[in-house]
């Protein structure tokens, strides 16, 4: 988010800060060293100026050495007054008996010849040393220059006394502070003058800095539309081309990763297989459709979520695991409603330095090829347990009559019987066998015929109704007595059906109900229409079929009771092979069954009427 910078925070400001804090710095250094140096010079030349001559220390020096005090005072007074007294405020001349001889003071003529009291006057004759200082009137603020000479004779080197200078500074300090005014003011007028420049230099910099940064931001929100203004050939200049060029390759940039981002966005959402990607913590971040509906997820809520805990195998794996080890796996997530195994296959995400920065996990849906492996190996040892039991009976029996037993005329006839039963039921499972193949790899020929279906059926049932009477009228005991009912509409059904692949599906039923019945019972068949099919049904009265196995019923091989089964004779291909056939006529094949009470299997078959003036004659 971007927060409007205040101006003292800004680097213009901070620029304009810096140049006239620099100047300011500078013309304070300068004025200081510049300030000294004239208070100085100043005062070299004022001490200059209040020395005093040196033709009037030698006159003094004289002076004080005369035998005549009288005269010498005379001329002591005399040569003071003729000394220009406009740089000293008072001159004093005291010999070395610390006794004031002259002043050039007019009202203090009357201190001649006293003795002197200033302690700095008589250290300086103590001492036989010149002595300077400046001192502060606190009374008026002035300043004054005080200097002390002794006075020393030439010939024997002997001290005669001292000169007191005592002059007034005022006129220097003036003279310093009228200068400094003026530096001061011409520094106050050169700082504003420097920081209207300053002010005027910075926003010259910082005008196209703030351009840049506006043109950033507008990357930022991904508008690459937009040219910094190249205002020179300067650093600047070279930065704002920089920033426009770094805008036209980002927008390259990102037209680039937006197409290729759509490209595996496409790609991953045609896919057939799952795509699960991770960073290298193991957190979901993509996740595409086909991941999401094999997972019963969705993306945004598998999104952050360890990708363990996604696909449930964190009692089995390690993240530490999944990237040492990067292996593939089958994740078994069936459940009561459906079947669903999955191959997941993990590689890692590495960059050129080696750096794992994440997983990706691809999901392959196999459950039909378990299924189709787990179907062959059964149908595998189905066919060869069927093929077993016969084989080996019929194995028995010849070796048996190898062995003698053909020679009794009694238990021969048996064995050839039985040999002759087991070889028609292997037979007919290899027959059913190859229907079946021939069903599933489409080759299997339909003749489909509109036939009258009612007389179709009609006709086949019939065929059982002759075998009833055909046990009845055998003289020995028949096997089972049951009854065939026939619920028809009186309606002719016109239905395209191939007809012997038909009746092989009623015989199947017919048979299977037969068999279950109990004797004496009844085998209801119904044929009624609906409003775009056909149904027809063969209800029995037998054990029923246990619930758990109704959804197995039309499997190859498959088998309620196999023992009983296999003692009638059954193949288990025979509702395998109607299934089939139906499902090829266009129509559908179901069960609804009780135990103890009996099975009902129903056919539909799809119907269009036709009216009766198509078949008339013009």
């Amino acid at each position: 988010m971007n927060s409007k910078i205040k101006y003292f925070q800004s680097i213009h400001f901070k620029i304009a800060l810096v140049l006239a804090l620099i100047l300011l710095v500078t013309l304070e250094i300068v004025g200081a060293v510049f300030v000294n140096q004239l208070e100085n010079k100043n005062m070299a030349s004022f001490k200059k100026q209040v020395q005093v001559p040196t033709y009037v220390n030698t006159t003094l020096t004289n002076e004080l050495s005369s035998s005549s005090t009288t005269k010498a005072n005379v001329k002591i007074k005399s040569l003071l007054s003729n000394i220009d007294s406009n740089n000293y405020t008072e001159i004093k001349v005291v010999d070395a008996k610390n006794t004031i001889r002259g002043t050039n003071e007019v009202g203090d003529q009357s201190s001649v010849g006293q003795k002197n009291f200033r302690t700095d006057i008589k250290n300086a004759i103590i001492n036989r040393r010149s002595s300077s200082s400046i001192t502060s009137n606190p009374g008026d603020s002035s300043r004054y220059y005080t200097v002390i000479t002794p006075l020393i004779k030439s010939s024997n080197n002997e001290l005669v006394g001292v000169v007191y200078v005592h002059a007034n500074l005022n006129t220097v300090y003036n003279e310093i502070n009228q200068i400094t005014i003026i530096y001061v003011v011409a520094a106050m007028v050169a700082i504003l003058s420097g920081l209207l420049i300053s002010i005027v230099i910075s926003k010259a910099i910082t005008k196209p800095i703030d351009e840049m940064k506006k043109q950033t931001l507008q990357i930022a929100r991904g508008d690459y539309s937009g040219q910094v203004h190249v205002y020179g050939r300067d650093e600047l200049g070279q930065l704002a081309n920089a920033v426009n060029n770094l805008s036209v390759k980002v927008e390259e940039s990102q037209e680039s990763t937006e197409s290729e981002r759509q490209r595996l966005d496409s790609v991953l959402t045609n896919m057939t297989d799952g795509v699960i990607a991770t960073d290298r913590r193991g957190y979901v971040i993509i996740m595409n459709d086909e991941a999401a509906s094999f997972l019963e997820t969705t993306e945004k809520d598998a999104l952050g979520n360890s990708i363990l805990d996604i696909l449930d195998i964190r009692k089995e794996y390690s993240l530490r695991d999944l990237i040492e080890n990067p292996d593939e796996t089958i994740i078994d997530r069936s459940d009561k409603d459906h079947d669903l195994i999955l191959h997941a296959h993990f590689s890692l995400i590495q960059r050129d330095s080696g750096f794992v920065s994440g997983l990706v996990c691809v999901l392959h849906d196999v459950t039909e090829q378990q299924k189709i492996d787990n179907d062959r190996k059964e149908f595998v040892s189905n066919v060869s347990h069927e093929l077993r039991t016969p084989l080996t009976s019929v194995h028995s029996y010849i070796e048996a009559l190898q062995d003698g037993a053909w020679k009794d005329p009694e238990i021969a006839p048996n064995f050839l019987k039985v040999t002759q039963e087991e070889t028609d039921r292997m037979i007919r499972m290899i027959n059913d066998l190859l229907t079946l193949s021939r069903m599933d790899s489409g080759t299997q020929k339909i003749d489909k015929e509109l036939v009258n279906i009612t007389e179709l059926y009609n006709y086949i049932l019939n065929r059982f109704d002759m075998i009833i009477k055909s046990d009845d009228n055998n003289n020995e005991k028949p096997n089972k007595h049951y009854r065939i009912e026939r619920r028809f509409t009186k309606q002719d059904l016109w239905v395209e059906v191939d007809t012997d692949r038909f009746t092989q599906v009623i015989d199947n039923l017919m048979n299977n109900a037969i068999k279950y019945s109990p004797d004496g019972g009844v085998i209801t068949c119904s044929l009624y229409k609906t409003k775009h099919s056909v149904i027809l049904s063969v209800r029995d009265q037998g054990l029923g079929i246990p619930r758990s196995s109704i959804p197995h019923i039309f499997d190859r091989f498959y088998r309620v009771d196999k023992a009983r089964s296999r003692a009638q004779g059954g193949t288990g291909l025979g509702l395998a092979i109607s299934k089939e056939v139906v499902e090829a006529l266009g129509g559908k094949i179901w069960v609804e069954s009780t135990e103890n009470r009996g099975s009902t299997f129903y056919i539909s078959l799809p119907y269009e009427p036709i009216e009766e003036d198509l078949w008339d004659e013009d």
